[in-house]
């Protein structure tokens, strides 16, 4: 019987390989209309996919050099709109209130990608709402079917479920992979990592 990090792994090598590598060039696509527009990329998350967004801000303002924001990064805000405002429209408020626009993108991490019926991230559904309504491009890196994110994105990068069981940590892990695939793109990168730089 294999151990439990052996199987956690080839499930990892069984998502890459059924990954539709199309759905991720189209997002580095929709990306360079935003960077050659000048405009900003506005990425969301709730829970472990919230410190995902944290990190790929960091990576698309430095390595991609796309102004880029969190709306959870800005905890002040965050829970003043949530005690004013309520959860369900902190992001839908916030993207207002920056003036979303057509120049601009909201880029999605979730496992779920929200469900209305369900009640279930109902802030990302009013966020991609607002976004259509205002013009700004949406995409989306989810798991399971991908929810009301999927259905509603211009381009969204499903990860497979192969383990029912394993839906969260491989969904969340494989948002890391996903950004760093495509802020390394050459269509996109813009600077040099630090390491792959001094190790010239």
């Amino acid at each position: 019987m294999e151990n439990f990090a052996d199987q956690f792994l080839k499930e990892s090598v069984e998502i890459i390989s059924k990954l539709d590598k199309n759905a991720i060039e189209h997002c580095v696509d929709l990306l360079c209309d935003v960077k050659t527009q000048g405009g900003r990329l506005f990425i969301l998350g709730v829970g472990g996919s919230a410190a995902s967004a944290s990190h790929a801000v960091n990576d698309f303002r430095k390595i991609a050099n796309i102004e880029s924001y969190a709306p959870t990064d800005n905890v002040s805000e965050l829970t003043a709109r949530t005690n004013d405002e309520g959860w369900e429209s902190i992001f839908a408020e916030w993207l207002k209130g920056s003036k979303l626009n057509e120049k601009d993108a909201l880029l999605i991490f979730s496992v779920g990608g929200g469900n209305a019926e369900k009640n279930i991230s109902v802030n990302i559904i009013k966020a991609i709402e607002y976004a259509k309504k205002a013009g700004a491009k949406v995409l989306a890196v989810v798991g399971r079917d991908g929810g009301f994110a999927a259905k509603n994105s211009q381009s969204a990068v499903l990860i497979p479920v192969v383990n029912a069981q394993h839906i969260t940590p491989h969904t969340e892990s494989f948002h890391g992979l996903i950004w760093h695939l495509i802020v390394s793109h050459p269509k996109l990168k813009s600077v040099q990592t630090k390491w792959e730089k001094v190790s010239k």
